[in-house]
């Protein structure tokens, strides 16, 4: 694990040196939250768009956080060997110095960044690519998944839940609708045409989902933000799910029946070449 340096609090120190009050409110209440943002050949991907997200969930929950995060991210990553490294950045309100609900403005957030190593799917190519086995459950989580908050036992609860089951990821629904994984973003694909859940305030705005779009919109392929309903996955053409460590992925079966055929669709094969592309260049500075 390439995290023997952690970020804490203006320090860089070793992780096991690391240490954070027993009545911080990340630790007692998940009153946190946070980013992962991937690193490739230590260049940041998508760096901002994860900046302004986190700045979103921060307004979200009144936190007032504010630091150089540009230069605290990139320098974790150097002292962490460069290369190609998920950066975990947490911001908490911080601590009162006893257990209370209550909070006041004069706490100091707790601001904690570590890494972790990564695989390139340039380098990987799509035919490393095994795709994804999936099933589809009830979606546990608060209402208010738009801010990326540290309170993620649902979210654990129903992954090992597919676990157990032999799947990769679990699709969720809410109110008779998919709404995501439960760390990834959906798309279906129906005679060449993208499909997406709607932006709401209870789907997570996935920073890989919106530069999948951007992608489909530059490359001439039509895609639409849509209500989709569980049944819709039984006539799909394509199923996949996107994250930022993890790009975008082919979804090859749901509750042990195939997608289709249960390979990895074309429409798919054009959105990683175009997803790779954008990396590659991303990381040789042409993007």
């Amino acid at each position: 694990m390439n995290s023997e340096i952690v970020y804490l609090n203006g320090q860089f120190l070793p992780a096991d040196q690391a240490r954070i009050s027993v009545f911080d409110r990340g630790f007692l209440f998940a009153d946190s939250v946070y980013e992962v943002i991937p690193y490739y050949q230590g260049i940041g991907f998508r760096l901002q768009q994860h900046l302004d997200r986190l700045a979103y969930s921060l307004r979200a929950v009144r936190i007032q956080a504010e630091a150089d995060w540009v230069g605290i991210l990139d320098e974790l990553v150097q002292r962490n060997g460069g290369g190609n490294l998920s950066v975990y950045l947490q911001i908490s309100r911080g601590s009162a110095g006893y257990r209370t609900h209550t909070y006041d403005d004069s706490m100091q957030p707790t601001l904690f960044a570590c890494t972790s190593p990564i695989r390139d799917i340039y380098e990987d190519g799509a035919e490393q690519v095994k795709g994804y086995n999936v099933i589809v459950t009830a979606d546990l989580r608060w209402r208010r998944c738009d801010i990326k908050s540290t309170g993620l036992l649902p979210n654990i609860l129903v992954l090992q839940q597919a676990r157990e089951a032999g799947a990769d990821e679990a699709l969720l629904v809410r109110d008779g609708l998919l709404s995501e994984g439960t760390s990834s973003n959906l798309f279906l694909v129906r005679q060449g045409v993208i499909y997406t859940p709607k932006r709401s305030s209870e789907i997570l705005g996935g920073t890989t989902r919106e530069l999948i779009l951007e992608l489909a919109a530059e490359a001439g392929i039509p895609y639409q933000e849509v209500d989709l309903q569980p049944e819709e996955l039984d006539h799909a053409d394509e199923v996949w799910v996107s994250s930022s460590t993890r790009g975008v992925m082919p979804v090859l079966s749901i509750d042990g029946v195939p997608v289709a055929d249960g390979l990895k669709g074309p429409l798919w094969q054009r959105m990683f070449a175009l997803f790779t592309r954008f990396q590659h260049r991303l990381m040789t500075g042409e993007a």
